[in-house]
């Protein structure tokens, strides 16, 4: 194995792929990155298998790709991506020089690394499954934004962990959910597919952080996992198996407050309020009348109280508390100008949507406080 290739291209490629090493497998070939050359590209592979992510660098004018000898071998993560940005040129060359003893070198730097066989990595099958949507890029990562926060980071219900998709009569229900909160965005589709997939939050949120604003992204599913292609990179990852909770009963219909406020006013109170904690925990009282909203804070040490003015409210003053991180990431998810808060009691789940936008949905349960 042999070839030249500019710095840049190859860097931006180990950084892609760099996301799905797993640093903690059994595997020792896991901890590293597949590189496969061919006379035309080369092809860069890293996965935990759970998420495998693949990324090819094809002959241009910008990776000016030449190769002198094909082949292929496992080069441990942390180190290749180490060595490459010490490089001190604008193009790389990567050469093995002795069985599995690889040199990387630039114009005056040589770096030398043991690999593994190539022959000792999993086989990771980037076959596309047939069921297939498009969505453009921007839309995507919108979609992560809005949605995954609310999913669960611990194991005791693994289906809890990931981001609901549920595709039928042209509308996909996208839901996440802890049990505490729940987001949900609805998505229309030109085909009139059907299915319902759990992918994991934290896979979506890594194909979160390399999608580019201007391209659309293919999403092909199969009962057991999902490809996401893109110009010269697939990310694969497994789904969630189980059945996600129906949650649509767990939406109020029916409201007696309504609070529309100004989305800044309401994050910076919230937010001001949230470094009072009572067991690592922010809690966030509010009582809300036509003419003012007043937010409090308190433990036993310090307090905060903060008052801001309501656009409008509908409804008896009302008195509610909840927890300060679970509404601050709420509101910030649905990028608006403006809010609107609905309420059906002190201790029931309200929803926070955008004034302008009924597609996104947040919900939250209030906490019960004694003070």
């Amino acid at each position: 194995m042999h070839f030249k290739v500019a710095k840049k291209q190859l860097l931006d490629g180990l950084n892609i792929v760099s996301r799905a090493v797993s640093l903690n497998s059994p595997l020792p070939s896991l901890h590293g990155i597949l590189l496969v050359v061919k006379e035309d590209y080369i092809q860069l592979t890293a996965s935990d298998l759970d998420i495998s992510i693949q990324v090819k660098i094809v002959n241009s004018e910008d990776s000016k790709l030449e190769v002198a000898e094909t082949g292929d071998i496992i080069l441990d993560s942390k180190y290749i991506l180490d060595m490459i940005r010490k490089i001190d040129s604008d193009e790389v060359e990567v050469e093995i020089i002795d069985g599995l003893l690889t040199k990387i070198s630039g114009a005056s730097v040589n770096f030398e690394i043991n690999g593994i066989k190539a022959e000792n990595y999993p086989l990771i099958d980037f076959s596309k499954p047939d069921n297939t949507f498009y969505l453009k890029s921007d839309e995507l990562k919108e979609l992560i934004s809005q949605t995954c926060f609310a999913t669960s980071d611990k194991e005791t219900r693994p289906v809890l962990t990931g981001l609901n998709l549920k595709a039928e009569n042209g509308e996909m229900k996208c839901v996440a959910t802890d049990s505490y909160r729940l987001a949900q965005k609805i998505m229309y589709m030109e085909d009139n597919d059907s299915f319902n997939i759990t992918i994991p939050a934290k896979s979506l949120n890594e194909v979160a952080k390399v999608l580019n604003n201007d391209e659309e992204i293919e999403i092909s599913i199969s009962d057991k996992k999902v490809l996401f292609s893109m110009e010269n990179v697939l990310i694969q990852t497994r789904l969630i198996e189980g059945s996600y909770p129906e949650t649509s009963r767990l939406i109020p219909q029916n409201f007696n407050y309504e609070l529309v406020v100004d989305a800044r006013d309401i994050l910076s109170a919230i937010d001001r309020a949230s470094f009072i904690k009572n067991e690592g925990v922010s809690i966030i009282k509010m009582d809300i009348s036509a003419s003012e909203i007043v937010i409090t804070s308190r433990s036993s040490e310090v307090g905060s109280v903060e008052t801001i003015t309501p656009v409008s409210y509908v409804g008896d003053n009302l008195s509610i508390s909840f927890k300060g991180q679970y509404v601050y990431e709420a509101i910030r998810a649905l990028n608006a100008f403006q809010i609107k808060i609905q309420f059906g009691g002190e201790m029931k789940p309200f929803i926070i949507k955008s004034v302008d936008n009924d597609e996104v949905l947040q919900l939250v349960l209030p906490i019960r406080t004694y003070a």
